[in-house]
C-alpha cells in the first residue's frame, strides 16, 4: 500500500491538474460563445446570397459556368481545416485520417499532382508525416479567421482550377451542429454544382437583369465560393472550442473522481496507521505492567 506521504502528493498533483483542466473549459466555452456569435452574424449574409444564386439558377436552366467546367481529373487540390493546439479530444486526429483517406484515393495521380492545403498547426504536422509537402503556412488563420485571408486563397484554387492547373479541389472540416455535436465533412469546393436544389414548386424571385444575367452569376459564383470556404473556417473553429470545452469538462470530471478516490485511500490508511499505533501503546502499555 502507498505511503501517506505518497498519496498526498498525489493528490496535490491531480488537484494541480483539475485547476488547469477546469480554467482551460472555461476559456474555451468563452470563445466558443464568440464563434457562435460570428457564425450567427455570417449566417445571413451567406444564406441571401445562396438564395440569390438559386433563383438565378432557377430561372435559367441553360446556364454554364467555367467554375463548373467537370473534367477528368489528373491534378487535385486538398484544403483541410484543423487546429494550432490540441487537448481538443479527436478533433484533429479525425481530421488528419480523412485526410489520408482523401489523398489514398488520389495517390495513383502521383504526389507532384497533389496540391495541399493545410489550414491548422496540427493538419500540416500530420502531413509532414505521410510525406507531403505545401507551399503556404495557413496556421495564423485559424486562431484569427479573416475572410480577406481564405478569400486569398479561394481566389488562387479558382485561378488554378480556370487555367486548369487542377481539376478538383476538395474541402475537409467540422461542421458545427452545436456544442456536444461537430459532423466532420468532405465536401466538393471545386467544380462547382450548378444543381437547383429547391423545389421547383416553391414561390421564388425573379428579377430584372442588368447588364446581363451570364455577368452577374459570373460575379456572384466566385463570391459563393469564397463565402463556403469562410464558413467552413467559422465551422471548424466553433467545432474546435466545443470539442475542447467537453474535453476538458471530462478531464475535470475524471480528476474528481480520482481525488475522491485518492482521499478516501488517504483517509483509510490514515485510520489504519492510527490504529496500528494505538495498538503499539498499548501493547507496549500492558507489557510495562
Amino acid at each position: 500500500m502507498s505511503s501517506l506521504k505518497e498519496i498526498k502528493s498525489r493528490i496535490q498533483s491531480v488537484g494541480s491538474t483539475r485547476k488547469i483542466t477546469s480554467a482551460m473549459k472555461m476559456v474555451s466555452s468563452a470563445k466558443l460563445r464568440k464563434a457562435q456569435r460570428t457564425i450567427e452574424n455570417f449566417l445571413p449574409y451567406e444564406n441571401k446570397l445562396n438564395s440569390l444564386l438559386t433563383n438565378f439558377l432557377s430561372a435559367d436552366t441553360d446556364t454554364v459556368s467555367p467554375f463548373a467546367c467537370q473534367r477528368k481529373t489528373e491534378n487535385v487540390a486538398v484544403v483541410a481545416i484543423s487546429s494550432n493546439s490540441s487537448l481538443c479530444g479527436a478533433f484533429n486526429s479525425n481530421v488528419a485520417r480523412l485526410l489520408i483517406q482523401t489523398l489514398n484515393e488520389y495517390k495513383h495521380l502521383g504526389k507532384s499532382n497533389i496540391k495541399l492545403y493545410p489550414i491548422g498547426k496540427k493538419i500540416a504536422k500530420s502531413a509532414e508525416k505521410i510525406g507531403f509537402s505545401y507551399e503556404n503556412d495557413f496556421e495564423k488563420i485559424v486562431d484569427k479567421p479573416s475572410y480577406e485571408a481564405i478569400a486569398a486563397i479561394a481566389e488562387q484554387l479558382m485561378n488554378d482550377f480556370l487555367s486548369k492547373k487542377i481539376d478538383r479541389v476538395e474541402l475537409i472540416f467540422h461542421h458545427f451542429k452545436n456544442k456536444s455535436s461537430q459532423i466532420l465533412q468532405r465536401e466538393t469546393l471545386l467544380p462547382f454544382s450548378l444543381k437547383n436544389e429547391t423545389n421547383a414548386n416553391e414561390n421564388q424571385s425573379y428579377y430584372i437583369v442588368e447588364p446581363s444575367r451570364k455577368q452577374i452569376l459570373n460575379e456572384l459564383i466566385p463570391k459563393v465560393i469564397k463565402l463556403r470556404l469562410f464558413a467552413a473556417l467559422l465551422d471548424s473553429s466553433a467545432s474546435e472550442h466545443a470539442a475542447r470545452t467537453i474535453a476538458m469538462q471530462i478531464a475535470t470530471d475524471n480528476a474528481n473522481d480520482l481525488m475522491q478516490e485518492l482521499t478516501l485511500q488517504y483517509n483509510k490508511s490514515r485510520q489504519q496507521a492510527i490504529t496500528a499505533e494505538l495498538l503499539d501503546i498499548t501493547g507496549a502499555t500492558f507489557g510495562v505492567n
